[in-house]
């Protein structure tokens, strides 16, 4: 009964969490970097195709991105996650398989031109819809057990439509541990979603520590701060560029501006636009609005009830082909333009951006956390100009974040969850924040609750029984490589290594098969060998 940490460790994104109990291998988690590494990832210890099962604490990508490349690389067990979670994740790892294709087209046609050998992206829209195929819905509150010793329980985490923390019992040679993965945190009073559910009880838990050294202002009125950004824009003359995550964040916005249209916030402007340029968004809202009676809050439920849409209002118009795309950047009048990616990495916000930042009379706002590395933490911390799509861009924009949005708890609220466990915890392991936020945060856990806390590097085991580290992964810094740039060192012959490395997994698998079948099986091998052997 082992736990290894994989990623997301002294580091924010990437979240896996590999797991083994009585022969049974699982993930929690599966999710891609974003932004540069610190330390370098371990790799999870087996072949993918002998992994049973995954499971997702939410849609976001640094939780689930990866999981097409696990399918890739010869996974086919169950993934079990929350409704809402699996239709998000349906919409969002193609979303991320189209965004890995396009690119790697993209640099492959700069290769050609340059003779520099061609890359394979990351994964592809098969690996997407594979995967997709084995995800299976669990309903919050209700203890299922997976298999012969391991039992788990979902319960809302507020962070975003269908996040969840996880409970999961494992019981192995008679000895039962209880192990809590907290997912990321919600701060708790945010529009449309419920506050995350406080636990009582687990013998070790793995919580996050994104906001784990600061806390949040008192939240002002969003709706009236945001009516002032959009007024000194307009009054300016210019647009409101707003890099928004598509799943979260841009109905957070929604719900933000339909107030500040039904409130009269703006008389000013009272029939202003707001575009929505994201065909995952898009997709996005109208999920949201299929989840209503599990995930809504209680003063969301209410306002549907009086027939009142909390993410509709007039004004608002979608941007679904390319070609609607453009054509926002050709409209002279003043607009709110809400398009992804939030840390403009990647997607159709930097477009707007290449047609907005040199503008003196626009303004580009950010809503969420913003990773260092990323383009939008670069804007944020004041950078004079940046390349887009080849071409140097001069920053001339107002740069504004709006205080306080954000998903995740803060060093408050991350206290008041994890002080909610009554019993003893053997071990609390704080992941998913910076090097120094994470260390920081599990000397506070130690001195507040008294359990023993720290913060793991990647690669490090530990034994769920004892408690005791029985493995360490390694300390040295990586080198200061992009996750961009790691997928582009993927290729086909990954993709063999991977394939014969299953293959072995199944052959494994077959003993106490008949002599028939084992050596029909083996003349296969032999014939795909033989037609291969040069």
């Amino acid at each position: 009964m082992e736990i290894q940490f994989i990623g997301a460790d002294r580091e924010v994104t990437g979240s896996c969490h590999y797991v083994t109990c009585n022969g049974v291998h699982f993930l929690v988690d599966c999710g891609m970097e974003q932004g540069p590494d610190l330390y370098e990832n371990q790799k999870i210890p087996v072949n993918p195709s002998t992994i049973d099962f995954v499971l997702v604490t939410h849609a976001h990508i640094d939780h689930s991105g990866l999981l097409p490349l696990l399918y890739n690389h010869g996974f086919r067990g169950q993934v079990y996650a929350t409704k809402a979670t699996c239709e998000l994740c349906n919409i969002m790892l193609k979303d991320s398989a189209h965004i890995q294709e396009f690119e790697a087209e993209w640099k492959n046609r700069k290769a050609r031109r340059a003779g520099r050998p061609e890359i394979t992206p990351l994964y592809d829209m098969n690996d997407a819809m594979g995967v997709l195929e084995h995800f299976e819905a669990l309903s919050y509150d209700k203890k299922i057990e997976l298999t012969d010793g391991i039992t788990v329980r979902f319960n809302d985490a507020g962070h975003l439509l269908g996040s969840a923390s996880i409970e999961i019992w494992l019981k192995e040679n008679g000895t039962e541990r209880k192990i809590v993965f907290s997912g990321d945190i919600g701060n708790g009073g945010r529009p449309l979603i419920k506050d995350p559910v406080m636990l009582k009880e687990a013998d070790y838990v793995v919580m996050e520590s994104t906001y784990g050294n600061r806390n949040h202002d008192t939240p002002p009125d969003y709706a009236k701060l945001l009516a002032e950004v959009i007024r000194d824009t307009f009054q300016r003359g210019g647009n409101l560029v707003i890099p928004a995550f598509a799943v979260g964040r841009t109905q957070e916005m929604l719900y933000f501006i339909r107030r500040i249209k039904t409130e009269n916030l703006l008389p000013e402007f009272p029939d202003f636009e707001v575009y929505i340029d994201s065909p995952l968004a898009v997709e996005a809202t109208n999920i949201f609005h299929k989840n209503v009676a599990e995930c809504f809050d209680d003063t969301t439920l209410a306002l549907i009830e009086s027939g009142v849409n909390p993410i509709r209002f007039d004004g608002l118009k979608v941007a679904v082909t390319s070609d609607e795309s453009k054509m926002i950047n050709f409209i002279e009048k003043p607009k709110v333009i809400i398009s992804a990616s939030g840390m403009c990495e990647a997607g159709r916000i930097r477009h707007h951006l290449k047609h907005n930042l040199w503008r003196s009379d626009s303004t580009v706002l950010f809503v969420g956390y913003q990773v260092e590395g990323t383009l939008g933490n670069a804007l944020l911390n004041g950078v004079k100009e940046v390349k887009l799509f080849g071409e140097t861009v001069e920053v001339k924009a107002k740069i504004v974040n709006l205080p306080g949005i954000s998903g995740h708890a803060d060093k408050d609220h991350l206290t008041k969850w994890i002080s909610s466990f009554e019993s003893n915890v053997q071990k609390a392991f704080v992941v998913h924040g910076e090097e120094s936020t994470a260390v920081s945060f599990a000397e506070h856990v130690q001195e507040v609750t008294g359990f023993s806390a720290t913060a793991p590097y990647s690669g490090d085991a530990y034994d769920l029984i004892t408690g005791a580290c029985v493995a360490e992964g390694d300390r040295k810094l990586s080198e200061k490589k992009s996750a961009k740039a790691k997928s582009a060192a993927n290729t086909v012959f990954d993709r063999l290594v991977a394939a014969g490395a299953r293959l072995v997994a199944v052959i494994q698998k077959c003993k106490g098969m008949s002599n028939k079948d084992l050596g029909k099986f083996a003349d296969q091998i032999n014939g795909l060998a033989d037609k291969w052997d040069r």
